[in-house]
């Protein structure tokens, strides 16, 4: 009875060895196969929708999913405080960058002049403040807000929830393409390491960043150059993210503004909970926008009227 126990586990530790030899090799071989060349289908395309208040002058919030895709903020799990917005005196434009019609199937090497393109076809909307235009993302929604201030001088503010601090892969299952391209460019990104490999096929994500991030190196080359953005910043962060660490790389990009001397006013607000948690602190998001996008702005910013 001994002995066939002990040969049953041996095949089991046989059996999952090969098993993991297995995903390696095949995850290799998706690696290697992947078209890193050509450009996705739909590349600088993106969907919006527009919402607008009673009143004119009003100022423009932009608002962008993170990796789930679609237009997650023309939803209905959103329309509360989308709704809200528009009470305060906001218009909202909804972006689909990657996952909808007409868009990216996946998000990889996504436009950001074509982002940034669409949000100034809204802003020429008669209702709406064009020299009032803050950004709202989360997660690589909030990578894509802090690079689109960073780039483009036109943007007033940025509110980035649970944000990375750098350009990081495409979600594809190569991973070895830039989320974000300027004007045909790859972005410098940081890519993944062997070492994450293992946490990778396992699905631990924030450990799969913590590798990541011990290139310092490649996270210098790729880190977004916040202290660019022509406005205030906000950084709401999760203490327990399992997603990715918002925490700290919210951390590094607040040590990045005072820095450089920072002239804009900035802040960071790490709320207790996992990677949603900060999704119940939205009146903190209001304040931030009432108090330093209306009231701090140089242009006329007033509500509408």
């Amino acid at each position: 009875m001994m002995t066939k126990s002990i040969k049953l586990l041996k095949w089991v530790g046989i059996s999952i060895s090969a098993l993991v030899v297995l995903a390696i090799g095949s995850y290799a071989y998706l690696l290697l196969s992947f078209d890193d060349q050509t450009l996705p289908e739909n590349h600088g395309k993106v969907n919006t929708e527009l919402f607008l208040g009673e009143g004119d002058n009003q100022p423009l919030i932009v608002g962008f999913g993170g990796s789930e895709g679609g237009n997650a903020w023309a939803s209905d799990f959103w329309k509360g405080q989308r709704d809200e917005f528009i009470a305060q005196g906001y218009s909202f434009l909804s972006v689909a960058y990657f996952g909808e019609t007409g868009t990216p199937q996946n998000l990889d090497r996504i436009a950001l002049e074509g982002v940034h393109q669409a949000i100034r076809e809204a802003a020429k909307n008669p209702k709406i403040n064009g020299k009032c235009v803050a950004l709202i993302g989360g997660s690589k929604g909030a990578e894509l807000a802090l690079l689109l201030g960073s780039y483009y001088p036109d943007i007033d503010a940025v509110v980035a929830i649970v944000p990375g601090n750098a350009v990081y892969p495409a979600l594809t299952i190569a991973m070895n393409t830039p989320s974000f391209t300027l004007d045909g460019n790859n972005l410098p990104f940081v890519p993944v390491p062997s070492s994450a490999t293992w946490p990778l096929i396992k699905g631990d994500l924030r450990a799969t960043w913590e590798e990541m991030l011990k290139d310092q190196k490649a996270v210098d080359r790729a880190s977004i150059a916040v202290e660019k953005i022509n406005g205030p910043v906000f950084f709401l962060s999760a203490t327990k993210d399992e997603a990715w660490p918002s925490t700290e790389m919210s951390a590094s990009m607040e040590q990045r503004l005072q820095k450089n001397g920072f002239a804009h006013h900035f802040e960071h607000l790490a709320i207790e909970g996992g990677h949603t948690a900060p999704l119940d602190h939205f009146d903190a998001v209001e304040r931030f926008l009432a108090t330093n996008f209306l009231q701090g702005n140089s242009a006329d910013c007033s509500k509408s009227s």
